[in-house]
Protein backbone atom coordinates (compact mmCIF):
# COMPACT_ATOMS: atom_id res chain seq x y z
CA UNK A 1 0.00 0.00 0.00
CA UNK A 2 1.42 3.72 -0.59
CA UNK A 3 2.01 4.83 3.19
CA UNK A 4 2.73 8.70 3.69
CA UNK A 5 4.68 9.06 7.02
CA UNK A 6 5.98 11.92 9.14
CA UNK A 7 8.08 10.57 11.83
CA UNK A 8 9.60 13.86 13.17
CA UNK A 9 7.26 15.75 15.29
CA UNK A 10 7.28 17.27 18.83
CA UNK A 11 4.61 17.54 21.38
CA UNK A 12 3.10 19.70 23.71
CA UNK A 13 5.90 18.92 26.16
CA UNK A 14 8.44 20.93 23.76
CA UNK A 15 9.63 24.18 23.94
CA UNK A 16 8.20 27.04 21.37
CA UNK A 17 4.88 24.15 20.59
CA UNK A 18 1.50 24.21 20.59
CA UNK A 19 -1.07 22.96 23.23
CA UNK A 20 -2.72 21.32 20.78
CA UNK A 21 0.11 18.77 20.00
CA UNK A 22 -2.00 16.11 22.01
CA UNK A 23 -2.72 12.98 20.57
CA UNK A 24 -6.16 13.63 19.39
CA UNK A 25 -5.16 16.82 17.69
CA UNK A 26 -2.10 15.10 16.02
CA UNK A 27 -4.25 12.42 14.86
CA UNK A 28 -7.34 14.71 13.24
CA UNK A 29 -4.69 16.90 11.68
CA UNK A 30 -2.80 13.76 10.23
CA UNK A 31 -6.14 12.23 9.13
CA UNK A 32 -6.91 15.40 6.97
CA UNK A 33 -3.59 15.74 5.81
CA UNK A 34 -3.66 12.45 4.31
CA UNK A 35 -0.36 10.74 6.87
CA UNK A 36 -0.62 6.96 7.68
CA UNK A 37 2.22 6.68 9.87
CA UNK A 38 3.28 9.63 12.14
CA UNK A 39 5.40 9.75 14.86
CA UNK A 40 4.45 10.59 18.97
CA UNK A 41 7.56 12.94 19.07
CA UNK A 42 9.54 13.33 23.02
CA UNK A 43 9.36 9.42 24.03
CA UNK A 44 11.58 10.51 26.65
CA UNK A 45 9.51 12.67 28.56
CA UNK A 46 7.90 10.71 31.33
CA UNK A 47 4.44 12.81 31.18
CA UNK A 48 4.34 12.01 27.77
CA UNK A 49 5.13 8.50 27.72
CA UNK A 50 2.69 8.06 30.42
CA UNK A 51 0.16 9.29 27.62
CA UNK A 52 0.92 7.36 25.33
CA UNK A 53 0.57 4.32 26.91
CA UNK A 54 -2.76 5.01 28.10
CA UNK A 55 -4.09 6.29 25.16
CA UNK A 56 -2.09 4.47 22.50
CA UNK A 57 -2.49 0.57 21.88
CA UNK A 58 -0.82 -1.95 19.49
CA UNK A 59 -1.74 -1.78 16.02
CA UNK A 60 0.30 -3.74 12.94
CA UNK A 61 4.25 -4.79 13.55
CA UNK A 62 5.64 -1.35 15.11
CA UNK A 63 2.82 0.48 15.15
CA UNK A 64 0.21 1.79 17.00
CA UNK A 65 -3.63 3.20 16.91
CA UNK A 66 -5.38 5.93 18.99
CA UNK A 67 -7.68 4.11 21.43
CA UNK A 68 -11.34 5.02 20.45
CA UNK A 69 -10.57 7.01 17.20
CA UNK A 70 -12.64 7.44 14.26
CA UNK A 71 -10.87 6.81 11.35
CA UNK A 72 -11.60 8.21 8.04
CA UNK A 73 -11.10 5.98 4.62
CA UNK A 74 -7.58 6.03 5.49
CA UNK A 75 -5.61 4.44 8.44
CA UNK A 76 -3.30 6.55 10.60
CA UNK A 77 -0.85 5.02 12.96
CA UNK A 78 1.84 6.38 15.40
CA UNK A 79 5.54 5.41 15.49
CA UNK A 80 6.72 5.89 18.91
CA UNK A 81 9.98 8.84 17.95
CA UNK A 82 12.03 11.52 19.74
CA UNK A 83 14.76 13.98 18.75
CA UNK A 84 17.48 14.78 21.38
CA UNK A 85 19.57 18.23 21.68
CA UNK A 86 22.84 17.03 21.77
CA UNK A 87 25.32 19.99 23.84
CA UNK A 88 29.17 19.17 24.14
CA UNK A 89 32.61 19.91 23.45
CA UNK A 90 34.74 18.14 20.70
CA UNK A 91 38.39 18.97 20.25
CA UNK A 92 37.84 22.46 22.07
CA UNK A 93 34.53 23.05 19.85
CA UNK A 94 31.00 23.84 20.87
CA UNK A 95 28.96 21.15 19.53
CA UNK A 96 25.17 21.33 19.03
CA UNK A 97 23.80 18.32 16.99
CA UNK A 98 19.97 17.37 16.80
CA UNK A 99 19.44 13.49 16.54
CA UNK A 100 15.86 12.25 16.06
CA UNK A 101 15.44 8.13 17.02
CA UNK A 102 12.36 6.32 15.58
CA UNK A 103 11.43 2.79 17.79
CA UNK A 104 9.66 -0.32 17.09
CA UNK A 105 7.47 0.22 20.75
CA UNK A 106 6.89 1.80 23.86
CA UNK A 107 9.08 -0.78 25.57
CA UNK A 108 11.87 0.40 23.92
CA UNK A 109 11.39 4.06 24.45
CA UNK A 110 11.19 3.14 28.08
CA UNK A 111 14.22 1.75 28.21
CA UNK A 112 16.03 4.69 26.29
CA UNK A 113 14.43 7.21 28.20
CA UNK A 114 16.02 5.19 31.70
CA UNK A 115 19.15 5.23 30.43
CA UNK A 116 19.04 9.10 29.25
CA UNK A 117 17.94 9.83 32.77
CA UNK A 118 21.34 9.03 33.70
CA UNK A 119 22.69 11.57 31.51
CA UNK A 120 20.61 14.82 32.48
CA UNK A 121 17.15 16.17 32.77
CA UNK A 122 14.64 14.60 30.32
CA UNK A 123 11.88 16.36 32.65
CA UNK A 124 12.20 20.01 31.45
CA UNK A 125 11.44 19.36 27.93
CA UNK A 126 9.74 17.28 25.36
CA UNK A 127 13.26 17.54 23.41
CA UNK A 128 16.05 16.91 26.13
CA UNK A 129 19.27 19.28 26.00
CA UNK A 130 21.92 16.28 27.05
CA UNK A 131 25.59 17.39 27.64
CA UNK A 132 26.62 13.95 25.82
CA UNK A 133 28.40 13.12 22.53
CA UNK A 134 26.24 12.36 19.91
CA UNK A 135 28.38 9.56 19.41
CA UNK A 136 28.17 8.34 22.53
CA UNK A 137 24.08 8.70 22.19
CA UNK A 138 24.05 6.88 19.05
CA UNK A 139 25.77 3.68 21.03
CA UNK A 140 23.26 3.66 23.50
CA UNK A 141 20.51 4.02 21.61
CA UNK A 142 21.63 0.46 19.08
CA UNK A 143 22.81 -1.45 22.31
CA UNK A 144 19.29 -0.54 24.30
CA UNK A 145 17.26 -1.07 21.13
CA UNK A 146 19.06 -2.75 17.69
CA UNK A 147 15.88 -2.17 15.55
CA UNK A 148 15.89 1.52 16.36
CA UNK A 149 16.31 3.82 13.15
CA UNK A 150 19.06 6.75 14.50
CA UNK A 151 18.84 9.90 12.36
CA UNK A 152 21.01 12.92 12.21
CA UNK A 153 17.75 15.61 12.58
CA UNK A 154 18.14 18.39 9.64
CA UNK A 155 21.52 17.97 9.10
CA UNK A 156 22.78 21.15 7.20
CA UNK A 157 20.95 23.87 10.02
CA UNK A 158 23.46 26.33 11.12
CA UNK A 159 23.01 25.80 14.70
CA UNK A 160 22.10 22.49 15.38
CA UNK A 161 22.88 20.10 12.16
CA UNK A 162 25.54 17.86 11.81
CA UNK A 163 26.92 19.11 9.13
CA UNK A 164 25.93 22.94 9.85
CA UNK A 165 28.35 25.82 10.06
CA UNK A 166 28.54 27.13 13.24
CA UNK A 167 28.48 23.73 15.63
CA UNK A 168 28.92 20.81 13.04
CA UNK A 169 31.13 18.83 11.75
CA UNK A 170 32.65 18.13 7.99
CA UNK A 171 32.02 14.90 7.85
CA UNK A 172 29.41 12.16 9.40
CA UNK A 173 32.28 10.00 10.11
CA UNK A 174 34.42 12.76 12.27
CA UNK A 175 30.86 13.38 14.36
CA UNK A 176 29.91 9.82 14.97
CA UNK A 177 33.15 7.99 14.79
CA UNK A 178 33.16 4.21 14.29
CA UNK A 179 29.76 4.38 15.27
CA UNK A 180 28.93 6.14 12.30
CA UNK A 181 27.87 2.65 10.23
CA UNK A 182 24.92 2.54 12.24
CA UNK A 183 23.34 5.42 10.64
CA UNK A 184 20.21 4.68 9.53
CA UNK A 185 19.46 8.00 7.21
CA UNK A 186 19.70 11.69 7.27
CA UNK A 187 17.05 14.35 7.36
CA UNK A 188 17.65 17.16 4.83
CA UNK A 189 15.54 19.76 6.90
CA UNK A 190 13.09 22.62 5.71
CA UNK A 191 16.23 24.42 3.93
CA UNK A 192 17.65 22.30 1.88
CA UNK A 193 16.49 19.58 -0.73
CA UNK A 194 17.69 16.08 -2.18
CA UNK A 195 19.22 17.90 -4.97
CA UNK A 196 21.39 19.82 -2.74
CA UNK A 197 22.78 16.48 -0.59
CA UNK A 198 23.61 14.57 -4.12
CA UNK A 199 25.94 17.16 -4.48
CA UNK A 200 27.95 15.38 -2.08
CA UNK A 201 29.10 12.03 -2.52
CA UNK A 202 30.00 11.10 0.87
CA UNK A 203 26.22 10.83 1.77
CA UNK A 204 25.10 9.13 -1.02
CA UNK A 205 25.08 5.51 0.94
CA UNK A 206 22.27 6.97 2.97
CA UNK A 207 18.32 7.57 2.66
CA UNK A 208 17.54 11.08 2.54
CA UNK A 209 14.12 11.64 4.64
CA UNK A 210 11.93 14.73 5.14
CA UNK A 211 9.52 15.13 7.83
CA UNK A 212 7.51 18.12 8.83
CA UNK A 213 9.50 18.59 12.57
CA UNK A 214 6.33 19.86 13.33
CA UNK A 215 5.23 22.13 16.76
CA UNK A 216 1.69 22.34 16.02
CA UNK A 217 -1.05 20.32 14.15
CA UNK A 218 -1.76 22.11 10.85
CA UNK A 219 2.48 21.80 9.84
CA UNK A 220 1.97 18.05 9.48
CA UNK A 221 3.68 16.99 6.82
CA UNK A 222 4.52 19.86 5.52
CA UNK A 223 7.50 17.22 4.64
CA UNK A 224 6.88 13.64 4.23
CA UNK A 225 8.22 10.07 3.03
CA UNK A 226 5.93 8.18 0.39
CA UNK A 227 6.86 4.24 0.81
CA UNK A 228 4.88 1.12 -1.27
CA UNK A 229 5.16 -1.40 1.28
CA UNK A 230 2.80 -3.11 3.84
CA UNK A 231 2.13 -1.37 6.78
CA UNK A 232 4.77 -2.13 9.25
CA UNK A 233 7.83 -1.08 10.95
CA UNK A 234 10.01 -3.61 9.69
CA UNK A 235 8.64 -3.42 5.61
CA UNK A 236 9.46 0.64 6.43
CA UNK A 237 12.60 0.00 8.12
CA UNK A 238 14.35 -1.98 5.74
CA UNK A 239 12.99 0.08 2.54
CA UNK A 240 14.91 2.82 4.10
CA UNK A 241 18.18 1.42 4.87
CA UNK A 242 17.89 -0.40 1.14
CA UNK A 243 17.01 2.84 -0.60
CA UNK A 244 14.65 0.42 -2.50
CA UNK A 245 12.95 2.54 -4.93
CA UNK A 246 10.58 0.10 -5.39
CA UNK A 247 9.55 0.62 -1.66
CA UNK A 248 10.50 4.22 -1.01
CA UNK A 249 9.36 6.16 -3.70
CA UNK A 250 9.59 9.55 -2.72
CA UNK A 251 10.22 12.18 -0.62
CA UNK A 252 7.72 15.41 -0.56
CA UNK A 253 9.55 18.65 0.32
CA UNK A 254 8.89 22.13 1.09
CA UNK A 255 10.48 24.25 -1.76
CA UNK A 256 13.76 25.03 0.42
CA UNK A 257 14.09 28.77 -0.10
CA UNK A 258 11.40 28.92 1.99
CA UNK A 259 13.34 27.42 5.23
CA UNK A 260 14.35 29.79 7.80
CA UNK A 261 18.45 29.47 6.95
CA UNK A 262 18.43 28.55 3.30
CA UNK A 263 20.27 31.84 2.66
CA UNK A 264 22.96 33.82 4.54
CA UNK A 265 21.92 36.74 6.13
CA UNK A 266 21.69 38.92 9.42
CA UNK A 267 17.65 39.05 10.63
CA UNK A 268 18.66 42.24 12.89
CA UNK A 269 20.15 44.09 10.08
CA UNK A 270 17.36 42.63 7.26
CA UNK A 271 20.23 41.60 5.25
CA UNK A 272 19.75 38.95 2.97
CA UNK A 273 22.88 37.00 0.92
CA UNK A 274 23.24 34.56 -1.50
CA UNK A 275 26.71 32.69 -0.96
CA UNK A 276 28.28 34.49 -4.16
CA UNK A 277 27.32 37.88 -1.97
CA UNK A 278 28.68 36.70 1.36
CA UNK A 279 32.41 35.86 -0.31
CA UNK A 280 32.16 39.39 -2.06
CA UNK A 281 31.77 40.62 1.58
CA UNK A 282 33.88 38.10 3.59
CA UNK A 283 30.83 37.23 6.07
CA UNK A 284 30.46 40.61 7.80
CA UNK A 285 27.65 42.00 7.84
CA UNK A 286 27.92 45.26 5.46
CA UNK A 287 25.21 46.96 8.00
CA UNK A 288 26.73 46.50 11.86
CA UNK A 289 30.18 44.69 11.23
CA UNK A 290 28.61 41.56 13.09
CA UNK A 291 29.50 38.06 11.78
CA UNK A 292 26.05 36.89 9.00
CA UNK A 293 24.89 33.25 9.98
CA UNK A 294 25.95 31.70 7.34
CA UNK A 295 23.24 29.50 5.62
CA UNK A 296 22.45 25.60 4.04
CA UNK A 297 22.89 26.91 0.57
CA UNK A 298 26.46 27.96 1.44
CA UNK A 299 27.64 24.93 3.87
CA UNK A 300 26.80 23.11 0.82
CA UNK A 301 28.59 24.88 -1.60
CA UNK A 302 31.92 24.84 0.98
CA UNK A 303 31.62 20.75 1.45
CA UNK A 304 30.38 19.93 -2.23
CA UNK A 305 32.55 17.72 -4.51
CA UNK A 306 30.04 17.73 -7.18
CA UNK A 307 28.76 20.00 -9.73
CA UNK A 308 24.87 21.48 -9.18
CA UNK A 309 22.38 19.50 -10.91
CA UNK A 310 24.16 16.25 -10.20
CA UNK A 311 21.61 13.18 -9.37
CA UNK A 312 23.79 10.19 -7.65
CA UNK A 313 22.66 6.72 -9.27
CA UNK A 314 19.88 4.90 -7.41
CA UNK A 315 19.29 7.96 -5.70
CA UNK A 316 15.05 8.49 -4.44
CA UNK A 317 13.57 10.78 -5.97
CA UNK A 318 11.56 13.95 -4.21
CA UNK A 319 8.35 16.09 -5.63
CA UNK A 320 8.59 19.60 -3.54
CA UNK A 321 5.07 21.18 -2.76
CA UNK A 322 3.29 24.30 -1.39
CA UNK A 323 1.27 23.57 1.76
CA UNK A 324 -2.91 23.73 0.68
CA UNK A 325 -3.67 26.66 2.92
CA UNK A 326 -1.28 28.65 2.02
CA UNK A 327 -2.03 28.66 -1.54
CA UNK A 328 -5.59 29.25 -0.47
CA UNK A 329 -4.50 31.78 1.78
CA UNK A 330 -2.41 33.78 -1.24
CA UNK A 331 -5.59 33.98 -3.54
CA UNK A 332 -7.52 35.17 -1.18
CA UNK A 333 -5.17 37.49 0.25
CA UNK A 334 -5.96 36.50 4.06
CA UNK A 335 -3.91 34.54 6.69
CA UNK A 336 -4.13 30.54 6.18
CA UNK A 337 -5.62 30.00 9.36
CA UNK A 338 -8.98 32.23 9.23
CA UNK A 339 -12.52 30.90 8.23
CA UNK A 340 -12.42 32.03 5.06
CA UNK A 341 -9.20 29.82 4.35
CA UNK A 342 -10.77 26.85 6.59
CA UNK A 343 -14.35 26.94 3.92
CA UNK A 344 -12.35 26.29 1.17
CA UNK A 345 -9.68 23.67 2.41
CA UNK A 346 -12.50 21.77 4.19
CA UNK A 347 -14.63 21.72 0.71
CA UNK A 348 -11.46 20.15 -1.48
CA UNK A 349 -10.91 17.87 1.50
CA UNK A 350 -14.34 16.51 1.76
CA UNK A 351 -14.50 16.09 -2.14
CA UNK A 352 -11.21 14.46 -2.38
CA UNK A 353 -10.31 13.04 0.76
CA UNK A 354 -7.03 14.21 2.02
CA UNK A 355 -4.81 17.34 1.61
CA UNK A 356 -2.38 15.22 -0.42
CA UNK A 357 -4.89 13.96 -2.38
CA UNK A 358 -5.62 17.82 -3.38
CA UNK A 359 -2.08 18.95 -4.16
CA UNK A 360 -0.47 15.80 -5.81
CA UNK A 361 -3.63 13.70 -7.62
CA UNK A 362 -6.88 15.67 -8.07
CA UNK A 363 -8.22 16.43 -11.52
CA UNK A 364 -8.01 19.97 -11.68
CA UNK A 365 -11.08 20.37 -13.78
CA UNK A 366 -13.20 18.74 -11.47
CA UNK A 367 -11.29 20.85 -8.78
CA UNK A 368 -13.04 23.88 -10.60
CA UNK A 369 -15.89 22.89 -10.14
CA UNK A 370 -15.75 22.83 -6.12
CA UNK A 371 -13.64 26.12 -5.62
CA UNK A 372 -12.73 29.31 -7.54
CA UNK A 373 -10.95 29.19 -10.50
CA UNK A 374 -7.91 30.89 -8.68
CA UNK A 375 -7.72 28.49 -6.50
CA UNK A 376 -7.38 25.58 -8.79
CA UNK A 377 -4.59 27.83 -10.92
CA UNK A 378 -2.87 28.31 -7.41
CA UNK A 379 -2.58 24.26 -7.23
CA UNK A 380 -1.77 23.74 -10.39
CA UNK A 381 0.86 26.46 -10.61
CA UNK A 382 2.22 24.67 -7.41
CA UNK A 383 2.33 21.34 -9.13
CA UNK A 384 4.67 22.67 -11.65
CA UNK A 385 6.89 24.56 -9.51
CA UNK A 386 6.07 27.90 -11.09
CA UNK A 387 6.77 30.15 -8.13
CA UNK A 388 8.23 33.25 -7.33
CA UNK A 389 10.50 33.23 -3.85
CA UNK A 390 12.44 35.54 -1.53
CA UNK A 391 14.74 32.94 0.25
CA UNK A 392 14.69 32.76 4.06
CA UNK A 393 17.77 33.90 6.13
CA UNK A 394 19.32 33.89 9.62
CA UNK A 395 15.98 32.24 11.42
CA UNK A 396 13.36 34.40 8.78
CA UNK A 397 11.37 32.36 6.90
CA UNK A 398 11.09 32.66 3.19
CA UNK A 399 8.49 33.87 1.22
CA UNK A 400 6.18 32.66 -1.37
CA UNK A 401 4.05 33.92 -4.25
CA UNK A 402 2.49 31.75 -6.66
CA UNK A 403 1.20 35.15 -9.07
CA UNK A 404 3.03 38.16 -9.86
CA UNK A 405 0.94 40.57 -8.17
CA UNK A 406 1.16 39.85 -4.21
CA UNK A 407 -2.01 40.59 -2.54
CA UNK A 408 -2.34 43.81 -0.55
CA UNK A 409 -3.66 41.41 2.57
CA UNK A 410 -1.34 38.86 2.11
CA UNK A 411 1.12 38.21 5.04
CA UNK A 412 4.61 37.17 5.49
CA UNK A 413 5.10 33.27 5.37
CA UNK A 414 6.68 32.95 8.98
CA UNK A 415 3.06 33.92 9.81
CA UNK A 416 1.93 31.68 7.78
CA UNK A 417 3.71 28.95 9.49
Amino acid sequence: MKIFADFHIHSKYSRATSQSMDLEHIFESAQKKGINVVGTGDFTHPEWLKELKNKLEPAEQGFYKLKNAKEGKDKTRFVITGEISNIYTRNGRGRRVHNLIILPSLEAAEKIANRLSWQGNIKSDGRPILGMDSEELLKIVMEAEPEALFVPAHIWTPWFGVLGSMSGFDSLEEAYGENVKYLAALETGLSSDPLMNWRLSALDKYALISNSDAHSPNNLGREVNVFNTELSYSAISQAIKEKDPQKFLYTIEFFPEEGKYHYDGHRSCKIRMSPQETKKVGGICPQCGGKLTVGVLSRVEELADRPEGFKPQGAIPYKSLVPLAEIIAEVLGVQSRTKKVEEQYQKLINHFSNEFTVLLDADLDEMKKIVDLEIAQGIERARKGDLIIEPGYDGEYGKIRLFKEEKETAKPQDQLF
